[in-house]
């Protein structure tokens, strides 16, 4: 299987024929197998028949109905798991993306980049209520992440399969798939697509995402930087607040002993405990943290890591071929 589309679904009745008339028109003339997996996120109207009936009339099609409406990243997720293709691109029901920018995505895959993004360059949205607050998030999370990118909203993706399986989506993050991957030193680009007005339905995200989005940037913002080490951040600030916390007691104790000063009532005495009570506990969750990881990697057989490749190549699996002696090779120089 070469190509594996992706598609989330909730309440979009009225737009998935055309979706998948788009869809077949666009990849049928590049003579490559692939397969569309819908995924029925809990919708309450028409969409599951339609969904079920396109399956019937198309094996390439596939669906996968939710028990009830569990959001995009879920959808996204077992997509994922389900998907077949060498190279797995997803995109709205919606008929905002455009089927036929799916060859502009796939060339530039082609090419060597592992994540190629879709930036609504365009877009067809109104501006107080959705482009604006998308600009700022778009802003912050690449200043955060480190991951410049003008567009991470845009569901319009291609992703290589290597890279996407090694993901583990949660919550609300399949908007930070390319930063998330970009911790596995992938390559990661952005191509402008089309974005159509909406026709029919109604939008399911408004402008308190943007809070949801600061929310899921700090988590991840730690995964991403101490997921594998989180004695770093929590061990770091509970040492710091346990020197300050000493250091001041050290300083009322100077003066209770020497200067015979009654520090009992002073402020600063119950801020030098605090912070040593702080410190130790930040740094008894920082080594609990690493415990948890251990668990996390160990329990699971997860390696914190992902192997491009072997060379020389492995011949059977879990066996290196064994390093040619001047005795094996009769050819070898004396």
């Amino acid at each position: 299987m070469k190509i594996t589309l992706v598609i989330p679904v909730f309440n979009e009745e009225e737009n998935l024929r055309s979706l998948y008339k788009k869809i077949i028109e666009t990849l049928d003339p590049m003579a490559q197998s692939y397969e569309v997996i819908f995924v029925d996120d809990g919708s309450q109207d028409r969409s599951p028949q339609i969904l079920d009936q396109m399956a019937l009339e198309d094996p390439r099609v596939k669906v996968i109905h939710f028990s009830k409406n569990f959001g995009q990243t879920a959808a996204l997720d077992a997509g994922f798991d389900m998907a077949k293709g060498d190279i797995i691109i997803t995109l709205d029901a919606d008929l905002q993306n455009d089927p036929m920018d799916i060859p502009h995505l796939l060339k530039k895959v082609e090419e060597g980049w592992d994540i190629v993004s879709g930036w609504r360059k365009d877009r067809k949205d109104p501006f107080l209520s959705r482009i604006l607050p998308s600009t700022a998030a778009n802003w912050l999370i690449s200043k955060v992440t480190g991951v410049p990118l003008h567009d991470y909203g845009c569901t319009l993706k291609a992703y290589k399969r290597d890279v996407i399986k090694s993901l583990h989506l949660y919550g609300e993050l399949h908007r930070f798939l390319p930063a998330l991957a970009s911790s596995l030193g992938v390559r990661i680009t952005e191509i402008p697509v089309t974005h159509h007005p909406r026709r029919h339905g109604t939008s399911k995200y408004g402008i308190s995402r943007t809070f949801r989005v600061i929310l899921d940037l700090i988590l991840v913002q730690f995964l991403l930087k101490y997921s594998t080490r989180p004695i770093r951040i929590f061990g770091g600030a509970g040492l710091i607040s346990y020197l300050v916390g000493f250091l001041l007691a050290c300083y009322l104790s100077i003066l209770k002993i020497f200067f015979h000063q009654r520090i009992g009532h002073r402020p600063l005495l119950i801020l030098a405990v605090l912070l040593i009570i702080l410190g130790i506990q930040l740094l008894s969750l920082g080594i609990l943290g690493e415990f948890l990881t251990r668990i996390y990697y160990e329990g699971q057989g997860k390696k914190p890591y992902i192997i491009k490749n072997i060379v020389p190549p492995i011949r059977e699996k879990g066996e290196y071929p064994p390093y040619p002696s001047q005795e094996q090779d009769p050819q070898a120089p004396q």
